[in-house]
């Protein structure tokens, strides 16, 4: 990949082509799509003790066994769905990780009805805009803060599962709700404007 050599990027970023691209297109990028906002949150609760490569790899599987990542659909599966899940080798077929993945898409479903969107109320944790960090270094990388942890405590109030405040500052990230680039990689500033 040609960009690999001549921009500089978040050291994570630099293991394969498949993390280069998602970081060099998604990652940190301010997201408002319940749907995609859904995606990460499943994602992310996907990935709890497993390398964020590993669920790259899987993200088309997921996207597959999960109904596009409809929440409407993923509330409504049933006995034969969970089966079908656990016998999916395309997804991390952790028992507690598909259940919590099924009862989110209920608990998002509460949450778009109370608020309009899943998208207000998510955004209301970082005051509706993205918070600009200026990291150096990836030792000043959070692995949570005050507002994951505000984030993590509301969700689970609200049934959710496999939201701790280091999953949901990773989700954070992902989404673009905090601007987690270190200032030396070519995407602080074009996230940044």
């Amino acid at each position: 990949m040609m960009g690999r050599e001549l921009r500089r990027r978040c050291p994570w970023a630099n293991v394969n082509d498949r993390e280069i691209v998602y970081h060099d297109k998604e990652w940190g990028v301010p997201v408002h799509d319940d749907r995609l906002l859904f995606e990460f949150l499943i994602l992310e609760g996907a990935q709890a003790g497993l390398s964020w490569d590993t669920i790259l790899n899987k993200r088309e599987n997921y996207r597959n066994a999960f109904a596009g990542f409809d929440p409407k659909k993923v509330a409504c599966f049933g006995r034969n769905e969970r089966a079908r899940l656990m016998k999916n080798p395309g997804i991390v077929r952790n028992q507690l990780k598909i259940e919590s993945a099924i009862s989110n898409a209920s608990a998002f479903l509460a949450v778009w009805r109370e608020f309009g969107s899943f998208d207000r109320y998510i955004w209301q944790f970082v005051g509706g805009a993205p918070r600009q960090n200026r990291r150096r270094t990836m030792r000043q990388v959070p692995a949570s803060t005050p507002e994951s942890d505000a984030m993590s405590k509301d969700l689970k109030m609200r049934g959710f599962r496999f939201v701790g405040s280091t999953i949901c500052y990773a989700f954070m990230q992902a989404t673009g709700m905090v601007n987690d680039h270190l200032i030396s990689c070519f995407r602080y500033r074009e996230i940044q404007s």
